[in-house]
């Protein structure tokens, strides 16, 4: 027992009695109304028909009712004083008790004060109580000593009990607490979480894309000002409806994904590539919808970037499904003819963000030369 025990009170969960079961709760009203009753019984059976000796002994029923609950409201705030005074009264009672004849009742009070003084109250003041309360219970009683000294030990050993069981339940109830907090701020972190996804999502389909599209609407309207000719407005106005049909496919599956309405991966980059492009290697399965769409836009981005760069390459896709992640390559035979970016169709998403969705999923992307021509190189868990 650590020094800091003996001063220390008992939880506030403890003491309020939370966490009891309904069958533990009915059984200590039942027991306490049957001793409630019986004390009854023995006290108004030796009363008689006096009027005085009546009032007095509902008197000082209602003066240990009062004191028992203020008790419990001082020992349930950890007032040490008043509760220690509370029990004063209630031992003081039992005294009256003693001396007027009633010596059940007085013998109750003392056990029952002896009791809850070890069950309620720091250590440093519940030995005292209970010291004392026993003490006037073995001074008055007629039993043997044996009996005494056994029965004064039960008590003590009973209070202390009551005292450790209440400890443990205070603890599980605020492990209980401190679970349903943490489980309140998973689910919290899961929807920012999710929050987060969508943004990426959003920011993927939409934001490049219309970017895109600005740029080319901007040339558009300096081509108007110049008086250029008609093919250039319109090639520019064609390839801004051009990126915008493809935000808005690009819209849709984002949407179907946050559903979990998702084509698998090999038939995306089926109709994507084609599927003489596209080799894929190990056992198939279903993917999580995180690293699905990591891959369909890495291959999204390498397309792209293959028309804008590297026009009329040969381009070949490898999928691989390993045993703890899905690997997607996307190779290029070498650049071509270069093109006008502006005229070429594309998401734009970039390998930086591409890079950036691979390492939030603990994932890796590589891009660079290689042989020939060019590679994207993309890992994830799955």
């Amino acid at each position: 027992m650590t020094p800091g025990s003996w001063t220390s009170w008992p939880s506030r969960e403890a003491l309020s009695r939370a966490g009891l079961t309904a069958a533990r709760r009915s059984l200590i009203w039942t027991v306490r109304l049957i001793a409630l009753g019986a004390l009854l019984w023995n006290m108004f059976t030796r009363i008689g028909d006096d009027a005085w000796v009546l009032a007095a002994t509902v008197s000082g029923l209602g003066v240990c009712a009062g004191a028992a609950w203020a008790f419990y409201r001082t020992s349930l705030e950890h007032r040490l004083w008043p509760s220690v005074a509370l029990l004063a009264v209630l031992l003081g009672v039992a005294v009256l008790a003693q001396q007027t004849g009633f010596h059940v009742p007085a013998a109750v009070l003392w056990c029952g004060c002896a009791v809850t003084a070890l069950e309620r109250l720091p250590l440093v003041a519940a030995l005292p109580c209970t010291a004392t309360a026993l003490g006037a219970y073995a001074l008055v009683s007629t039993d043997q000593l044996l009996t005494i000294a056994v029965t004064t030990a039960g008590l003590a050993l009973a209070g202390y009990v009551l005292r450790l069981d209440a400890e443990a339940r205070g603890s599980a109830q605020r492990l209980l607490v401190q679970e349903r907090a943490a489980r309140v701020a998973e689910a919290e972190s899961a929807a920012l979480a999710e929050r987060s996804r969508i943004a990426r999502e959003i920011h993927d389909v939409l934001a490049h894309s219309l970017s895109a599209q600005m740029v080319h609407l901007e040339a558009a309207r300096l081509l108007i000002e110049r008086d250029a000719g008609r093919e250039q407005i319109l090639e520019r106005v064609v390839a801004a409806r051009g990126m915008a049909r493809e935000g808005l496919a690009e819209t849709r599956q984002a949407l179907s994904a946050l559903r979990g309405e998702m084509t698998p991966v090999e038939e995306f980059l089926e109709e994507m590539a084609g599927s003489s492009r596209l080799t894929v290697t190990g056992d198939r399965r279903q993917l999580p919808a995180e690293a699905s769409q990591a891959v369909r836009r890495v291959a999204q981005e390498a397309m792209t970037n293959v028309r804008k760069h590297a026009p009329g390459a040969d381009v070949r896709l490898l999928l691989e499904y390993r045993v703890d992640e899905i690997s997607l390559e996307v190779r290029d035979s070498g650049p071509g003819q270069p093109v006008d970016e502006l005229a070429v169709s594309g998401s734009g998403y970039g390998l930086v963000g591409m890079r950036e969705r691979a390492e939030l999923l603990g994932g890796t992307l590589d891009a660079g030369p290689d042989e020939e021509g060019f590679l994207v190189r993309l890992r994830v868990p799955a």
